[in-house]
C-alpha cells in the first residue's frame, strides 16, 4: 500500500498519465472491435466458418447481429470524446458489455479448442477489465 502523500502538481501529473493510458486502451479496444464487427458484417459466412468454428453452429443473422453489437459497443467506448458528462455512463456501460461479450466468447473459443482465439479473448479481457474498473471509479 502506498502511503506517500503527493503534491497537488504530482497528483495532477499522475492523473494525466493514468488518463492517457486509459484512452490508449480505449482506442485499441475500439479499433479491434470495429474491425471484428466489420468482418462479421462484410465477410461471407464461408470465410467466417473457415476462420472460426462457431459461426457454423449459429444462424447468419446472429453472426451479423454480433457484428453490429461489437461496432456499437466500440463506438460507445469512445463516447466521452463527444461529451464527458453524457459519454462517461455510456463508456462504462459499453465497457461492461464488452467484458461480458469477451468472457462469453472466451468460453465459446475454449470449448471449440480454438486456442489462438481464446488467448485473444484473454488479452482483450486483460485490457478491458482495468479500463472499466478505473473509469467506473472516477469521480463524476
Amino acid at each position: 500500500m502506498n502511503t506517500q502523500v503527493y503534491s497537488p502538481a504530482r497528483s495532477r501529473l499522475n492523473a494525466s498519465y493514468r488518463n492517457l493510458a486509459l484512452w490508449t486502451l480505449q482506442g485499441w479496444l475500439a479499433m479491434f472491435f470495429v474491425a471484428a464487427g466489420y468482418a462479421k458484417l462484410s465477410e461471407p459466412m464461408a470465410n467466417l466458418i473457415e476462420l472460426m468454428r462457431w459461426p457454423a453452429l449459429v444462424s447468419e443473422n446472429m453472426v451479423r447481429g454480433l457484428g453490429v453489437a461489437e461496432i456499437v459497443l466500440a463506438l460507445l467506448i469512445l463516447a466521452p470524446l463527444v461529451s464527458w458528462k453524457h459519454g462517461r455512463p455510456l463508456l462504462v456501460t459499453a465497457g461492461a458489455g464488452l467484458l461480458a461479450l469477451e468472457t462469453i466468447m472466451l468460453g465459446v473459443h475454449a470449448l471449440g479448442l480454438e486456442t489462438g482465439l481464446a488467448l485473444t479473448n484473454v488479452a482483450l479481457i486483460a485490457m478491458t477489465a482495468p479500463m472499466l474498473w478505473m473509469r467506473a471509479r472516477e469521480v463524476r
